[in-house]
């Protein structure tokens, strides 16, 4: 069905591509980029042990905090943890040749123009505004597009924060291979070792964070209707066990480890399993084990605060019903979300994220080959632990996650040696079409002129998901 757009003339704001150098160790503001998000199929979970092929050019040094990080001491403390998760020497120097080969090449420069391109369609397509940026070495690419605020029709910026919807699960792989670094967890070991009598007694750690434990996704009951279905929980707290309850009333999608089905409930237990391990609430491990070293000044956790701090886009949430006006759907607890998607982030953050996860600086080696284990979800698509990989039309791959809560879409990837980083923003969700043009930002961004070429998806061809706007973040 035709796809209704709201960007008329009040939500015009301001356009912006902009590219600089870096002078004396400061990044100024320059371009930006963004990656995709496309529908997911149930499919059979044998790994792919395929790795990609990216390199951008090796930058000079700089003095820019957050690309200094700390490194975490978790990496200093790793242990064996069984035959099925051993830290072998295999792993280590598997995981070694694969950045050896990823460094061998370099990619295209991206197409600034492609990406301003991409931005402009998806306003067409119903955005009240989009923002991206390109981190690559020495070079920051920003482009903005749009207004952040349909009533007041402030302009949007790479400023602006945003909830970054399901790009938290890579936030919470991440802590979770930490603590098998640290032995608190094990990935080979049942859930109910640790949770007793929570899930089936087959699912492991790895079937959570691969997606591929079966256990039905929950916010397909909470958000059947999109508006009513959000404004049921827009205020509502809930508990880790009662999204949990919600998904074990359900029969399982697929015996663990049989196949690859996403669901938010995998996180949900993940960030269970964190809290057990730890003693201590979820948001507190994300601050002191990545936001915190990683200087992510504006990333943050706050749930169940309804507020985003600091500058921010507001968020518009399209009703299921053709021509229905945009809800504000800025102001929520993200309850529902929690460790499968309520983080709050920008893109120079999430940028700066990715770009550690892939460089090995928040876990050890053996724990970031064990992440980047995939398995395939369709022909351009595959799944780590907490990690996708995108095969792009150059013959180049990205890695990192989508995020899509409500009234934002979210994409952030970055190269396999994590030194050319994108992340884009949509300040709405449940529109299939803009949910598919931010394709064609990751493609701008890593391969370069060709994706210029590149013809924009037509809308009457995209099936929409009933889904798209509510879950966590495909």
């Amino acid at each position: 069905m035709p796809v209704p757009a709201f960007a008329g003339p009040e939500d015009s704001g301001s356009s912006e591509v902009r590219e600089k150098e870096m002078v004396s160790g400061t990044v100024v503001r320059g371009t930006a980029l963004g990656a995709a998000l496309v529908s997911l199929l149930a499919v059979p979970a044998q790994a792919d042990d395929r790795t990609a092929d990216l390199a951008p050019k090796v930058p000079p040094q700089t003095a820019q905090k957050q690309q200094t990080p700390q490194e975490p001491q978790t990496t200093q403390r790793a242990r064996p943890q069984g035959a099925g998760d051993a830290a072998t020497a295999a792993e280590r120097m598997r995981a070694a040749l694969v950045e050896q080969a990823a460094g061998a090449r370099n990619l295209t420069p991206p197409d600034p123009g492609a990406l301003r391109d991409a931005l402009r369609a998806a306003l067409s397509q119903g955005a009240p505004g989009a923002i991206a940026r390109i981190d690559d070495g020495a070079t920051v690419y920003e482009a903005a597009e749009g207004v952040a605020d349909r009533t007041t029709r402030r302009a949007i910026t790479n400023e602006d924060r945003f909830r970054a919807g399901s790009t938290t699960k890579t936030f919470t792989a991440v802590v979770v291979l930490q603590l098998v670094d640290e032995g608190k967890l094990a990935l080979d070991a049942p859930v109910n070792d640790y949770l007793p009598g929570a899930v089936d007694p087959r699912i492991t750690v790895r079937h959570v964070l691969s997606h591929r434990s079966g256990l039905y996704d929950y916010p397909n009951t909470l958000f059947a209707r999109t508006v009513p279905g959000f404004e049921a929980v827009r205020n509502k707290v809930f508990t880790n066990q009662e999204l949990l309850d919600l998904a074990v009333a359900r029969p399982l999608n697929n015996r663990p480890g049989a196949s690859y089905a996403y669901s938010n409930t995998n996180y949900v237990v993940a960030g269970m399993l964190i809290e057990k391990a730890t003693g201590r609430p979820v948001g507190t491990e994300y601050r002191e084990r990545i936001f915190t070293p990683l200087g992510l000044a504006g990333t943050s956790y706050v749930h169940p605060a309804t507020a985003l701090p600091g500058r921010h886009t507001r968020g518009y949430l399209r009703p299921d019903e053709a021509g229905a006006p945009l809800v504000d759907s800025t102001a929520q607890t993200a309850s529902w979300a929690q460790s499968a998607g309520a983080i709050i982030s920008s893109t120079r953050d999430l940028n700066t994220f990715y770009s550690a996860v892939l460089q090995g600086r928040l876990t050890s080696a053996a724990r970031l080959a064990e992440m980047r284990k995939w398995t395939p979800v369709n022909s351009t698509q595959a799944y780590g632990l907490g990690l996708r990989r995108r095969d792009l039309s150059c013959g180049v791959s990205a890695y990192g996650h989508t995020g899509a809560v409500q009234g934002y879409y979210t994409s952030a990837f970055t190269s396999a040696d994590g030194k050319r980083s994108v992340t884009a923003l949509t300040n709405t969700s449940n529109n299939a079409t803009v949910l598919s043009t931010l394709g064609r930002t990751l493609e701008a961004a890593f391969c370069g002129p060709a994706a210029r070429a590149e013809k924009a998806p037509r809308g009457a061809e995209q099936k929409q998901r009933k889904a798209a706007g509510t879950a966590a973040g495909r």
